[in-house]
């Protein structure tokens, strides 16, 4: 396995790799870790690059307990713990050796397309995974995945574009993680269909995740004959939200899309409370944003709230592509144990989508009997993965863009359960789902999707 000491040598002593990307990767990979060899004598070394420190650090630290959880599942063993940057190590009985080394991303595209480059140069890596950046997704896509040829599990990064667009998707880029259209054909079709909402405002942050966020909620918004004003984009932080408010229900809004990471999201959800004349909805975000949401529905409605508080103040409902109480089976249950064991903390809002690339990555090795990137994207393409945190068989790669279907579930915020009172550190958590949509009915249609990698 690994790639060829002479060529790796000759890129770093030349300077071939530069700032703007890998010059001259391709084919770089020599054939060690072929099919017919032995996977246990293997060791398969995994890049794995998100923001484990910042602002947004928590969104790298899930997605790592997501894929480590998903591995260590697979083997029965307990999952790693580590959530810095560093080189952990995860040895099963009957599977190659996974050497998982961690760079932070920072949440910055140009600092991830750098440690991916670092990564796959002088750490010899086998498999990238990564990103919560989408606008990083991108940027890695066709400056490092396609000039090394190597496989590319993207996650949790949420741009539907990545695997819709063609020109984004890639053959060696692989997403298990849902997305925003995934997002919007779930909770903005049940709004639409459910409730009393005529007009709707979308406000996004700028970016590929924004715009991703207000392109899906329009387009299925208005499928359903539900006016749309003009999306209005802001920048990471921005603050001042009443005048946008003023302004949409003048126009005659009665609904509001937010847009947004934990970034702007505690400066917005307060605002979107105090205004009684219309109803927020959009996804439901993960726990660090959750506890803002919580201070604010505590703060408007006071410590004593109730579910029907909640829906009368127009909060909801929302989208949750995975809550650890979203889906009823043994594997969730048993994923649930091993991540509180582990993490102190029940599996959250990226937890499911980056599990399935783990689980996905080991499928394939045990299908194939190697751990050759090439044997394993020739694997995934199309695979249906058999264990995950929706249920057996919940999640199966679309050959045509390698974005992984899978159920979507709406929900209500509730106030949170004594029972999850130790494990889910927010006053609000998803109730029960209010609708559950199928693989089919939440992913684009081939026919809308301008990704065909047939």
């Amino acid at each position: 396995m690994g790639y060829d000491t002479t060529r790796r040598e000759t890129l770093k002593g030349t300077g071939a790799l530069t700032a703007v990307g890998i010059a001259s990767l391709a084919g770089c990979l020599d054939d060690g870790g072929v099919a017919g060899d032995d996977p246990a004598d293997e060791t398969l070394t995994i890049g794995a690059i998100q923001p484990v420190s910042g602002e947004l650090e928590y969104y790298g630290q899930i997605s790592l307990m997501g894929f480590y959880s998903g591995l260590a599942y697979k083997y029965d063993l307990d999952p790693v713990e580590g959530m810095t940057t560093g080189t952990y190590e995860l040895d099963p009985e009957d599977g190659p050796t996974f050497e998982i080394i961690v760079q932070d991303t920072e949440f910055a595209p140009d600092t991830a397309q750098r440690v991916a480059e670092d990564l796959v140069v002088d750490e010899e890596i086998d498999v990238l995974f990564g990103a919560s950046s989408s606008d990083a997704a991108r940027q890695i896509i066709p400056n490092v995945v396609d000039e090394a040829e190597i496989p590319y599990i993207v996650g949790p990064a949420a741009d539907g574009d990545i695997t819709v667009s063609g020109d984004h998707c890639h053959e060696l880029a692989f997403r298990a993680s849902e997305h925003t259209a995934m997002d919007a054909r779930a909770g903005g079709r049940y709004v639409a269909e459910q409730g009393d909402i005529s007009t709707v405002a979308i406000f996004a942050a700028e970016g590929a995740f924004g715009e991703g966020v207000a392109n899906n909620y329009q387009e299925v918004l208005e499928e359903h004959d539900v006016e749309v004003l003009e999306p209005r984009f802001v920048e990471q932080g921005y603050s001042e939200f009443e005048g946008m408010f003023d302004e949409a229900i003048e126009q005659g809004a009665d609904g509001v899309v937010g847009g947004f990471t934990f970034a702007t999201l505690p400066e917005f959800l307060p605002t979107a409370m105090n205004y009684d004349e219309v109803q927020a909805f959009g996804g439901f975000a993960e726990l660090v944003t959750t506890q803002i949401t919580g201070q604010t529905v505590e703060a408007v409605l006071g410590e004593d709230f109730t579910a029907e508080d909640i829906e009368e103040a127009g909060l909801g409902p929302f989208t949750t592509r995975y809550h650890w109480n979203q889906y009823d089976n043994p594997i969730n249950d048993e994923f649930v144990d091993l991540h509180v064991d582990a993490y102190d903390q029940v599996p959250d809002l990226f937890s499911a989508g980056t599990f399935v690339g783990a689980s996905a990555l080991v499928q394939a090795i045990e299908e194939t009997g190697s751990t050759n990137g090439d044997d394993i994207a020739d694997a995934m393409r199309g695979m249906t993965v058999t264990d995950t945190p929706k249920g057996e068989n919940a999640y199966t790669f679309q050959e045509h863009n390698n974005q992984a279907a899978s159920e979507m579930t709406v929900a209500w915020p509730v106030p949170t359960s004594e029972e999850y009172e130790d494990t889910w550190d927010a006053a609000v958590m998803p109730g029960e789902p209010v609708e559950t949509y199928e693989p089919e009915d939440v992913m684009v249609p081939t026919d809308e999707a301008t990704c065909d990698l047939g």
